[in-house]
């Protein structure tokens, strides 16, 4: 792979070190500030900068991002344009590892563990709903996990939109939708703008990962996905793999804020996320109604690992 031509040059302020990641609108750097010491600068792509609706988007990231002060959301410190030219945002260094990487590997994850790090997301997006912001972008990809301490920072306001946002405002043709499909919450093909009960499918489906290693719907493509979710309901949760098997109340909980309706959910994140805390944390949380044989040796491998 070519050598990243801006990796060992100084951004504002900023020596990038090292690209350490990369998506549709920007990529992004491990960099040194003589001020801020270890940060992340994301870089408005090349072929984005001079696209009106890219760069409105990487700024509403920086003002939502200024706009959500939580523990577990990454901190803003900095956004604004290079002497060259280059439409920056410079955010907290969280350590650790994206949290799709550390699922695909390790996923089924222990019961708490999933209860943890849901937890901590609920936290970070219910702050955001605080500040009248939708993420509409909640996966795996978006949040930093620290096996070690058992962080989460969640990260990219990228996409997402104000609750008292006015039709002239949007960024998002109607007919159209933003997010990720197979994250997206049924409510959101139609482009319209979203509630916070969007967020919360978003998470559950997040769990659903954690908790099984697959996903809710089994489509193999795009347009096989989208009909999925406009048109069959998500998959039992202990239908997802012969591996492992959940008590009814995990089950239950994921299955609740996986409903299509909104309104069908719980009245908000954190009322999910409690709600599936106290039921991974159960002493029958693993091993389905019966709690023993296969799935009582799971448990036993779980607590050892």
């Amino acid at each position: 792979m070519a050598r990243d031509p801006l990796v060992g040059t100084t951004v504002a302020g900023y020596l990038l070190l090292d690209r350490v990641g990369e998506g549709g609108t920007a990529t992004v750097y491990k960099a040194e500030h003589p001020e801020h010491g270890s940060v992340a600068v994301k870089v408005l792509r090349e072929r984005l900068r001079q696209d009106r609706t890219a760069v409105a988007r990487f700024v509403r990231e920086a003002t939502f991002g200024t706009r959500v002060i939580h523990p577990k959301v990454v901190r803003t410190i900095e956004t604004g344009q290079s002497e060259e030219g280059l439409p920056f945002l410079a955010i907290e260094w969280a350590p650790g590892e994206i949290l799709e990487a550390h699922a695909k590997q390790h996923a089924p994850l222990p019961p708490a563990d999933v209860a943890t790090i849901i937890r901590q997301i609920a936290e970070a997006v219910n702050a955001a709903h605080a500040a009248g912001i939708v993420h509409r972008d909640l996966k795996p990809e978006n949040v930093m996990y620290d096996p070690a301490t058992h962080n989460v920072k969640l990260l990219d306001f990228g996409i997402a939109t104000a609750t008292d946002i006015s039709p002239d405002e949007r960024l998002t043709r109607a007919g159209f939708f933003v997010g990720t499909l197979m994250y997206v919450a049924p409510e959101a093909l139609s482009g319209e703008v979203v509630t916070p009960a969007a967020d919360q499918y978003s998470l559950a489906t997040i769990s659903y990962l954690l908790l099984t290693g697959a996903l809710p719907y089994t489509a193999k493509t795009p347009r096989e996905m989208f009909t999925q979710l406009l048109s069959q309901p998500p998959l039992n949760l202990n239908q997802a793999t012969p591996k492992i098997q959940y008590a009814t109340a995990v089950e239950q909980t994921v299955m609740k804020a996986l409903e299509r309706a909104p309104k069908s959910r719980y009245p908000d994140v954190l009322a999910f996320s409690t709600a599936l805390q106290a039921a991974l944390i159960a002493p029958d949380a693993l091993g389905g109604p019966d709690g023993g044989g296969f799935f009582g040796k799971m448990r036993g491998l779980f607590r050892r690992g």
